[in-house]
Parts: C-alpha cells; structure tokens; sequence
C-alpha cells in the first residue's frame, strides 16, 4: 500500500520553491527490529551555571510558582516529555561532590566553591532529597554518578546505603530523621564520570582496577529493586577505556558485574568550543552537522571492540553525555555554558536520535547535556518566566518511539552539498509502538531545498494518520522570551498524495492500523 501525506502551510516559513526532488520512504512495517529504548531519550542535570539553581531549584520561599522549592513550570514541560532517567549530580562536578554536603537541614549545609564551573559558590541546597522528590514529580528514573574521581569506596557504598537500605541500618535511620521513610528508588549508578579526564585524568587500566572495587561494593540495599551500574567508557574516538573495560568485563569473577559503558562525544567543530549559536551561514551549518553524523562511526567503532568481549550484547553502550557545545553567549558568566538552541540545533538532536535508535540493540540509553539553562538545553528559565527550545520540541515530537519497535526503512537519502561538505539530503527512521501504530520520523537536511516525500508502507492498511513538522524561517531561528514560537511544531495535513518538508525540518508522522 502506498501512502502519502501533504504538509499544511506554515504562515511563520518564507515562500519555497517548487519542490525540484521525489523521494520514497520504503518502511517493512512487517519485519521489525530491535526495541528502540525509552532511555535513549535521558536527560542531564548538572551543578553547572543555571541549571539547577533557578532552573530547576528556586526554595521553597520563591514567588516562582513551586513544589517544595522545585519550579511547577519545568516539572510539567519535562513530564509532557515523558522523561524516562535524569543523570545528576553530574559531570565534572559529581568528580568533586560528597553527598554529604548536601543533607540535613540547611543551616546544617557544608557550601562549597564548584572549581569546574565557574568558580561559583555552591550552597548545596539542592542535594539527594531534594534530586529524588524533583524526580519523582517529573516521573523520571534516577541515575546516579558516584565520585570515583576524589571520593572514596566507603563514601560511594554509604550513600548507596542512605538511599536505598529498606532494614533500620543507622544510615536508614539518617535518612527517615532527613524526612524519607521509603528507600529511594536507584535504578542506575554511573561508577565515576571522565575518569580519563576532569576525574582523575587515570589510565584505563589503573580506572579499571578502581571500578572493580567500586562495583563491588557501591551495592543496592533494597533487594525489591534492580540497579544496572554503568562504567566510564571512551571519550569521543579514543578506545583505551573500551578495551580495558569491556577486557576485564569478559574475564571477571562472580564479585563484580556490569550493565553498561558510557561513551561521551560532542559535536564541537573545534576546542575551545568557538563555533557561533546564531548568525552562522549555510557553510558552517553543513560543516557543523557533519561532524554530528560522526556520531554513527563512533558508535560502529566502539560496538565493534564490545562485541568482541561480549557478542550477546549483555553491556549497552550508553551515550550519556552528547550534543551541541557551542561558544557561550556573549556576556555571560564564564563557565556557566550559555548558548542559544536554534533549528540547527534541533536537526543535530534528530539526527543523533536516529542513529541511536538504528544501533538500539548496543545503545539503550543516553543523555542529552544538558536539559535547562546549559548546553543544548531543553529549557531556559529567566526569573519566573520559561521558554522551550527547538530541542525540546524534538523530544517532544519523538515520545512515539520510546519503548517502540524499531522498524527499517529504505531510502535514496540524496545529497546536499557546500562546498566540499557533502551531506545526506534526507534522514529518516521508523517504529511501531505497543498499539501497533507505525511512527515515522523524517528530516530535511538540506538548508535552501524542500523535499517532497512518498511513504510505500506494503501491507499496513492505515485507518487515519496524524504528525507534526518543526521548521523555521532560517536555520539559525531560535526562540526568545519575547518570540518564543518563532521554532514551533505545526501540524501535518493528511488528505493529499506527499509530505513536503521544507528546508532545515523534521517532521513525525503516526499511521493507525484499520
């Protein structure tokens, strides 16, 4: 059966040409694939900038509309995302964090300055209560990152015993006398974050003999839940961590176990980041997206070194820090990672969660950095008012294909060429979820051309259909607190032949079976 769709007008997107190329997305909606894990979809919360202090934490005492000092706002954005895990306390500062500091009453607070970011003052306000009652009104798991770069065994295992020992252990008791009766709820700890880097700057075998111990030892108390723990894994290209681990993986003993290694890469073009977040032109857009594509041999090559140990796929690899990192905003506070999120931006996270989701059967999570106020952030805050970004829109239009069943599609995805950049035209995905609709996500690479689209679907007989396209003006449109949809989904009209995307979009349509 061949099924096509025919995109509204968008009021907000300057005229486009005629649209000069056909192409045919051949989905088997018969022959499905791996599951494409709900986790892949995780956000970042560091102690970095603002992203915790007035973007997520105001006190209780704040005219900002709050749950027990956690702002309304943000909770109700990142629930209608379905965010499935929120990675804390981060990052280079969970290198330096004793959780500790951040219990108890608040006079009774150890403030501390946070040397990575910025040099700023950090009065632990926000710490393990706080993190898990923002959690728990999100909906979202925790993962934990424990400090393996300058804490201690003895310190990781205690904590993981205030969180979750459901017996009346002292730290138990600690816990309730803090206002928690029930165990925390640890479903994932990350044993150390960079350690090849701001956490400890170790070798791989000297991190690997570390691990072991904290493996087995940084244990869940509450035999009712299941925790995976994740190891540090490569930075970017580099695979000494990945054979170290994954090597001692394959020949531990029965006293450690893991459940994943996590792989951290950004699109960057370039250190320091220096790469402007608006006012860019069409060559450094191309240039920009290129290295992103980057992230699918990245991928091949460190799943090619697990596989080797551990052909069953037991460990996933999990890509918990990846996105735009970009020159900060002009005038902010240094270290803080400002930057603006534009259409670019929101093509970039399209494209990172389509390769994630074609290799779902090695990477069932990952962590977009970071999720307000940072980096490629889902959401700004300014004192009481709240903006989405592209990005967030992103997530927003891809909630179909969490925990869906990865479906192939077959396409001529064309080419897109500046200068000597030379880019695939289209990119595109498919799914089926658990009620048996088929999803299909589809960007427009291309910066200056539409693109008109064919769905051939043989053997799905589709009742009714509905989708949205994000798109902009410009590749660099961005939203502000004064426009703040000027990057917006609109919907998909459904009653002609073809889908029409214009240049720089990405569009999500969902076909009911009869």
């Amino acid at each position: 059966m061949r099924i096509r769709s025919t995109l509204l007008a968008i009021a907000s997107i300057a005229a486009v040409p005629a649209f000069a190329q056909d192409v045919v997305l051949k989905v088997d909606a018969g022959k499905p694939g791996a599951k494409i894990d709900r986790h892949i979809f995780g956000q970042f919360a560091e102690h970095l900038g603002h992203g915790i202090y007035e973007g997520i934490w105001v006190g209780k005492d704040s005219k900002i509309p709050n749950t027990r000092g956690v702002r309304n706002d943000v909770v109700a954005a990142l629930r209608d995302l379905k965010v499935p895990n929120i990675r804390w306390p981060g990052g280079c500062f969970a290198d330096e964090y004793h959780w500790r500091n951040g219990i108890g009453p608040k006079d009774q607070r150890r403030a501390m300055v946070n040397t990575n970011w910025g040099g700023v003052m950090e009065p632990n306000e926000f710490g393990t209560h706080e993190f898990f009652d923002f959690i728990e009104q999100v909906g979202a798991d925790a993962y934990i990152s424990v400090n393996v770069g300058s804490g201690t065994v003895q310190e990781a295992a205690d904590w993981l015993e205030y969180m979750t020992a459901v017996h009346p252990t002292a730290l138990a008791k600690e816990r309730i006398a803090n206002g928690r009766k029930e165990a925390f709820q640890v479903p994932f700890v990350g044993l150390g974050n960079e350690n090849w880097g701001c956490g400890g700057a170790m070798s791989g075998d000297y991190y690997v003999d570390l691990m072991k111990v904290f493996a087995r030892y940084t244990r869940n108390y509450d035999p009712s839940q299941k925790m995976k723990q994740i190891a540090v894994g490569p930075d970017g290209a580099k695979t000494e961590y990945t054979e170290a681990v994954m090597k001692a993986w394959s020949e531990r003993v029965w006293s450690w176990n893991l459940d994943g290694l996590s792989l951290h890469n950004y699109t960057v073009n370039g250190w320091p980041p220096s790469v402007k977040a608006t006012g860019f032109g069409e060559a450094e857009y191309a240039k920009f997206l290129q290295e992103t594509l980057g992230m699918d041999q990245l991928i091949r090559t460190h799943s090619a070194i697990m596989d080797k140990y551990d052909p069953e796929k037991k460990v996933a690899l999990v890509v918990d820090e990846w996105g735009s990192w970009l020159a900060p905003t002009e005038g902010s506070t240094p270290g803080f990672l400002v930057q603006q999120n534009s259409m670019r931006d929101a093509i970039l996270a399209a494209l990172n969660i389509n390769i994630f989701a074609r290799h779902a059967e090695r990477v069932r999570m990952a962590n977009i950095a970071q999720m307000v106020n940072v980096l490629q952030a889902m959401i700004f805050t300014d004192k009481e008012k709240m903006l989405l970004t592209p990005t967030y829109h992103v997530f927003h239009m891809y909630v179909p294909f969490q925990d869906a069943t990865f479906v192939p599609v077959a396409f001529d995805k064309g080419s897109y060429k500046v200068g000597d950049i030379v880019l695939p035209r289209v990119d595109a995905i498919a799914a089926k979820d658990a009620q048996g609709m088929l999803w299909v996500a589809v960007t427009n690479v291309d910066a200056t051309r539409p693109v008109e689209i064919g769905l051939d679907v043989p053997g799905f007989d589709a009742a009714s259909a509905t989708g949205q396209v994000l798109a902009a003006p410009r590749m660099d449109s961005v939203n502000t607190f004064d426009a703040a949809r000027t990057v917006a989904p609109a919907p998909v009209k459904l009653d002609g032949t073809t889908l029409r995307l214009p240049p720089h979009s990405v569009a999500v349509v969902g076909l009911k079976p009869r």
